[in-house]
């Protein structure tokens, strides 16, 4: 919206900084940090008010770690909100709203927000950590891809760029046009990014304080991809228009640094299904805009072995029986935390290896 200050350059000279993404998207992330700072405290009491406690499995199925465990009892879930909030309002301020991509970027954090806020209420309603049926989000993620696919096909600018399929370190497309099996691919990009930033959401400040490095991340991708010139010299895609997911990149950034405040361990809030399905779902949509996803899998290198080792163990189970254990238990967090490790320790050293991750996809910037 305030983008459209610099068309009073005539009048004004100063306002021609508006013009600029980086003015924008560093302000856009100064506006949404302010935002989850200064009504967070209030979001909080109102979800204690309406009783919106966080759901804790029990001492079966958490055997050792139940008494941990139950101290989380009673924390508020539901926290997504704070972040959508956030996300939303400085994006909106900040960002070009007739740029279609970042209009897509805010209808996949509520789209996908919206299945986790019914799966949220699903459970903080029956007292139980169920929700909804995994079926029926699984197909709500997919449906949406899906529509996030067919709507850039269509896309006179962009429709042919996305068709294309890039593989890190190599220059080219490895396919000129995917055609409709792009489709599939954006249907399992989307879905696979939302579940794995939910399955990491499993203790104070680990799957927010990931989401702020992989963000960071994809703010300087987003930028690259949306400069011909800087593009052109990393011999990275360019994508017409994808600049301004730069803003969106920033506004996440600063959400995430806000939500972190409250978030960071003891956790005063949880950010629920409502958060960690939107955060996901929105990077791995940004991660497609700018023909990234694969690379997403590199930089989102935490959120890949939270996922893995929940599908490794199921596999385990199916094919040597119940009884069989790759991991102690997963995700893969409470594997250590099963180990002794102390819930601080894990989710520092997870930090840790988010940036070492962060970095490696950097480097697939100049290594093509």
């Amino acid at each position: 919206m305030l983008f459209y200050l610099s068309k009073l350059t005539g009048w004004v000279a100063p306002l021609r900084v508006f013009q600029y993404t980086t003015f924008r998207a560093v302000f856009a992330a100064i506006t949404a940090l302010l935002i989850c700072i200064i009504s967070g405290p209030w979001m909080i009491r109102k979800l204690t008010e309406l009783k919106a406690g966080q759901p804790i499995r029990g001492a079966d199925e958490l055997g050792s770690l139940a008494p941990k465990a139950g101290e989380k009892a009673g924390t508020p879930t539901m926290g997504g909100v704070l972040i959508l909030w956030a996300v939303v309002d400085a994006t909106l301020l900040w960002a070009r709203p007739d740029n279609p991509m970042v209009l897509l970027c805010l209808a996949t954090m509520l789209c996908l927000g919206f299945v986790g806020f019914l799966d949220d209420l699903a459970k903080v309603s029956a007292r139980n950590s169920k929700g909804l049926r995994s079926r029926t989000k699984f197909i709500a993620q997919l449906l949406f891809g899906v529509a996030l696919a067919a709507y850039l096909i269509s896309h006179p600018v962009v429709g042919k760029i996305a068709r294309e399929f890039y593989l890190p370190f190599f220059k080219k497309p490895i396919i000129a046009d995917m055609g409709l099996l792009m489709l599939g691919w954006f249907a399992l990009v989307v879905t696979s990014s939302s579940n794995a930033v939910n399955l990491t959401d499993g203790m104070d400040g680990l799957a927010i304080g990931c989401t702020l490095i992989v963000t960071l991340t994809f703010t300087v991708m987003t930028f690259v991809a949306g400069n011909a010139k800087i593009a052109s010299y990393l011999t990275m895609p360019f994508v017409p228009g994808s600049a301004e997911l730069t803003v969106v990149c920033a506004a996440l950034v600063g959400a995430s640094l806000g939500f972190l405040w409250f978030n960071c361990h003891p956790a005063e809030v949880f950010m629920g299904d409502t958060g960690s399905l939107a955060i996901g779902g929105l990077i791995g949509a940004i991660a497609l805009m700018i023909k990234q996803e694969l690379v997403l899998v590199i930089v989102g290198g935490i959120f890949v072995m939270e996922a893995a080792s929940v599908m490794i163990q199921v596999a385990g189970c199916k094919l040597r029986g119940k009884q069989y254990r790759v991991f102690l238990r997963t995700p893969i967090h409470h594997h250590f935390q099963h180990l002794g490790w102390a819930e601080t320790k894990i989710t520092t050293r997870f930090w840790v290896l988010s940036v070492i991750f962060a970095l490696l996809g950097l480097a697939t910037l100049k290594l093509r």
